[in-house]
């Protein structure tokens, strides 16, 4: 790939919006099913636990190398001017946050699987590797786990999804859209590349805590209050609100143990070694979880176009950070959309079971090998809102417009 290729639509996506309209698809799910070999459903207790504890030893080792960063530092600054030495210091933590974010991201990922049941064929087992996980990288097991299955059971749907429930034109008070012109639309919408990194930087690393504490960029059809930390709140049935309290022990127990820890060592050394790689993992969890569902080419549904098999269909696979996604994610982002039809088959069998069911899925298929940057910065600017009728609906830019149309008439 040539530099200026980072900044460049890939084929797919090019291919997708070349053809410019989309009839929503009718899937046999049956054939889908009947194209997955059946040993790719087992599920393997052994397999998945050395796989946790591989990943567990790696981001251990990490945590040891980052120990002797200051002491590099200093040792390079007897023999070299201080500037040197600043800069030596910078690029090191910059890049022990950047990669042990990945690894919390990748404890993450595999806390995810856990919750799906896909880690082993016994419940105690995800629950037990679930929870100890979650609770590692400070999301509440249970709560996330009840909203997160409600997501999959109505992906894409604009009325029932959980997050990044796009905006209407109602939303943002437009015109309507046979009267607007682009002044309309840059008068309410347009701003600054400045404001809108600033934005994106904010709900990079800020925006999954903010959706758990108080369902920010959440379906707005809960009330104000809503918080996967409350047990009472409409995200959850009262079946769950034991599982929620539990979630919220195990989350007040690690904040506990964080701060016995930056009591003793120093605040600073958790600040360093902890709270910098967390939030490097959510700005890597945002963007996997944002560009899974949210792109210019992909539709969302109202309930009466909506099926299951459609809202899985509006998924793309993409290859995040090549060998790295595979390794350190999962391969969280390049088989997701398999994962969207077959939940609670491993992580370590998905790369199979998409192989498996292309020839099925044929165009309904969605791959994007646009690099993963661009692919963020091309979705926050132009997934912008979605129109207040219609059934099926496609993300329009600040101007008000779309590169893709249904072809149906009446949706």
């Amino acid at each position: 790939m040539y530099w200026y290729q980072v900044f460049q639509d890939g084929p797919e996506y090019e291919a997708r919006k070349k053809k410019g309209t989309f009839t929503p698809p009718n899937l046999s799910m049956k054939d889908l099913h009947d194209a997955v070999p059946r040993h790719l459903f087992q599920r393997s207790t052994t397999k998945s636990i050395c796989y946790v504890l591989r990943h567990l030893m790696i981001t251990y080792v990490f945590y040891l190398s980052a120990t002797g960063i200051d002491d590099l530092t200093v040792l390079i600054g007897n023999h070299s001017h201080n500037m040197i030495r600043t800069i030596v210091r910078s690029a090191l933590w910059i890049s022990y946050w950047g990669w042990q974010g990945i690894m919390f991201a990748g404890i993450w990922c595999l806390a995810h699987e856990a919750g799906h049941d896909a880690l082993s064929p016994y419940r105690f087992v995800n629950t037990a590797l679930g929870i100890f996980l979650h609770t590692a990288v400070l999301t509440p097991y249970f709560a996330w786990r009840a909203t997160h299955h409600t997501h999959h059971k109505s992906t894409n749907n604009i009325e029932r999804d959980e997050t990044y429930i796009p905006p209407t034109r109602k939303d943002f008070k437009l015109p309507d859209g046979k009267v607007a012109v682009r002044m309309d639309y840059a008068e309410v919408l347009e701003e600054t590349p400045a404001f809108t990194l600033f934005k994106l930087a904010v709900r990079q690393f800020l925006g999954f805590q903010l959706y758990l504490i108080h369902n920010r960029k959440g379906n707005p059809r809960y009330p104000a209050g809503t918080s996967h930390y409350k047990p009472s709140s409409l995200l959850f049935k009262p079946k769950h609100r034991p599982s929620i309290i539990l979630s919220n022990i195990a989350i007040i127990t690690m904040i506990l143990i964080l701060g016995t820890y930056g009591y003793r060592c120093g605040w600073s050394s958790l600040w360093a070694y902890y709270i910098m790689p967390w939030l490097f993992a959510h700005n890597w969890m945002v963007m996997f979880t944002y560009l899974q569902h949210s792109d210019p080419t992909i539709p969302y549904y109202r309930k009466d176009q909506w099926t299951f098999a459609r809202g899985a269909l509006a998924t793309v696979d993409r290859p995040l950070f090549g060998w790295v996604g595979r390794f350190f994610l999962y391969g969280i982002s390049a088989d997701h959309v398999a994962h969207h039809f077959f939940v609670s088959i491993p992580f370590y069998n998905l790369p199979e079971v998409t192989e498996a069911i292309k020839p099925v899925l044929g165009e309904c298929y969605n791959y994007d090998s646009t690099p993963v940057l661009y692919a963020l910065w091309r979705s926050f600017t132009q997934c912008t809102f979605v129109e207040d009728e219609g059934g099926v609906l496609f993300f329009k830019n600040q101007y008000g417009e779309a590169v893709m149309q249904p072809l149906t008439l009446g949706l």
